[in-house]
């Protein structure tokens, strides 16, 4: 970011008080929205992500200019979203997540206990696409950091979701419950049906996209590259 000719720069961490307050999908490629469980408040998301980003940066020594330089996410944007202002998409944790070289769960951490946990499905923290064509639910406990993360995707009839690249290492192990789909991962194309898997790194883009009227329901394991 540009300072003004002859006008006083802010702090670096403090977001000036005038700027107005922005929705999470300002801009065209903030594809997706994070929605909280049924029956809780959408915001509720918020506050887990703002202490969750504001320890991760601190911790690192990232200014939120620093930060938004490494990510693309405004030094704007990231200042409402450590405020508990504004809930990210599922693209904006992606940048994040990859600037600060953490896994995605990590920005969505609420503390659990020691031993056995069950994760009701009334309950699951579900992230939907605008038009509500893909939702990802998590099957694991955001507690932590993890190197290995499950989740079940849906594709509506006829929709696809397009990813970005993600860290180099990581890699996404796929298999089709229902329906079919077609996936492109850079220049190649699979066309997987029900109860094929395919296995494939996934630091290029990638598009789940669903040829058919009906469904399609996908579970998917992410490993990432181990960090030494």
């Amino acid at each position: 970011m540009k300072a003004t000719k002859g006008k006083a720069r802010p702090a670096e961490d403090v977001i000036p008080e005038e700027a107005p307050a922005k929705p999470a999908e300002e801009t065209p490629e903030e594809s997706a929205v994070a929605v909280a469980p049924p029956g809780e408040a959408a915001a509720d998301i918020a506050p887990v992500v703002s202490g969750n980003l504001k320890r991760l940066r601190t911790e690192r020594g990232l200014s939120l200019e620093k930060l938004a330089r490494a990510s693309g996410v405004s030094r704007a944007m990231l200042g409402q979203i450590e405020l508990g202002q504004s809930t990210p998409t599922i693209s904006v944790l992606w940048k994040i997540a990859r600037a600060l070289d953490v896994p995605f769960s990590a920005l969505i951490n609420p503390e659990s206990g020691p031993g056995a946990m069950v994760l009701p499905a009334a309950r699951a923290r579900v992230l939907r696409s605008i038009d509500g064509s893909f939702q990802s639910r998590a099957l694991f406990p955001m507690d932590r950091p993890r190197s290995v993360e499950f989740y079940e995707l849906r594709l509506a009839p006829h929709a696809e979701e397009h990813a970005d690249p993600h860290p180099p290492g990581t890699v996404e192990n796929l298999v089709v419950n229902a329906g079919r789909c077609e996936m492109t991962i850079g220049a190649e194309k699979r066309m997987l049906a029900t109860g094929d898997a395919i296995v494939f790194e996934a630091d290029v883009p990638h598009v789940y996209r669903n040829p058919d009227a009906t469904d399609t329901i996908m579970y998917l394991v992410m490993t990432y590259a181990q960090r030494l």
